[in-house]
């Protein structure tokens, strides 16, 4: 489809060259960004991962890896990069969530976000981003979501609207990790992930977030950050696991809030996505959700 592969060229052609250099830009205009990417056995996609942090060109970046002992050649492929690296290690740790409060603990980024070892940015994300924060402080900024198979190609894009927490509780998900930042003093007052969750732990922890009336959330516009398709990906190899912590958590958080699982609710989610694309007159989005 036309509406995707238009998007597909430019993501290769970042994924394909050497690391660039900084922008001529004021370094001290934008604020720090720390990146965590876990990692485990993903080096066949590791490497783009990289190149789509390091080629963003953003002038305030903390970039680590945090590697959980890898047999593959991950090594090998962190060692090629770790000149541009803020910090990094490959060691036994108890999985992707465990990795990224490692970083986390390490963190000293005005904004946090993290990327998984498969997962890319799209071109232009961070400065964008940063320009937004600039804008506004907003303590959570999100984006939209690009889904991308093995070899780059995009296959399906998912936006999303502002955010409520009403649907977050609802529907699920209402933001992506791969479009995720947020502040470092989020982690300092409600602390980091919770590893009991294998799968949904982002979701808890927007949730944890923005439950407080006082943290502020705001979508950014334009491409963000893509999920890799993949037979060893997360999405494909547990996610029954999710099904059944989404359905956990959620029944957590709703007990803590005033939002009734009634069908006027549900309803109301639903119809709160229609005028949302169509109030920014985004019917083309509209006619390719409504095609599929």
């Amino acid at each position: 489809m036309t509406f995707l592969k238009t998007h597909t060229q430019g993501l290769r052609d970042l994924l394909s060259s050497k690391p660039a250099q900084s922008p001529p830009i004021n370094k001290e205009e934008f604020p720090k960004l720390t990146i965590i990417t876990p990692s485990y056995n993903q080096a066949d996609f590791l490497e783009r991962t990289i190149l789509s942090i390091l080629n963003q060109g953003y002038p305030n970046l903390e970039y680590m890896i945090i590697d959980g002992g890898s047999t593959d050649h991950s090594v090998e492929v962190i060692r090629k990069y770790e000149k541009y690296l803020a910090y990094w290690v490959s060691e036994k740790d108890k999985g992707q969530v465990d990795a990224i409060n490692k970083g986390l603990a390490r963190a000293t980024g005005d904004y946090i976000a993290f990327q998984n070892s498969d997962d890319v940015y799209f071109p232009g994300t961070l400065i964008r981003f940063g320009k937004a924060a600039i804008q506004k402080a907003d303590d959570i900024l999100f984006g939209d979501l690009f889904m991308i198979d093995t070899d780059d190609e995009v296959i399906e894009l998912l936006k999303t609207t502002s955010y409520s927490l009403r649907c977050q509780l609802l529907e699920g998900m209402q933001i992506h990790n791969q479009s995720l930042f947020f502040k470092k003093k989020l982690v300092d007052l409600y602390g980091p992930f919770d590893p009991k969750y294998r799968f949904a732990f982002d979701y808890e922890f927007i949730l944890r977030y923005t439950i407080h009336e006082q943290a502020s959330v705001r979508k950014v516009d334009g491409l963000a950050g893509a999920l890799r398709i993949h037979a060893d990906a997360k999405s494909s190899t547990i996610a029954t696991v999710g099904v059944s912590e989404h359905e956990q958590i959620k029944k957590t958080y709703l007990d803590m809030s005033s939002v009734a699982p009634s069908k006027l609710n549900y309803l109301w989610c639903r119809i709160r996505k229609i005028l949302y694309f169509a109030g920014s007159f985004d019917f083309k989005y509209i006619l390719y959700r409504t095609s599929k």
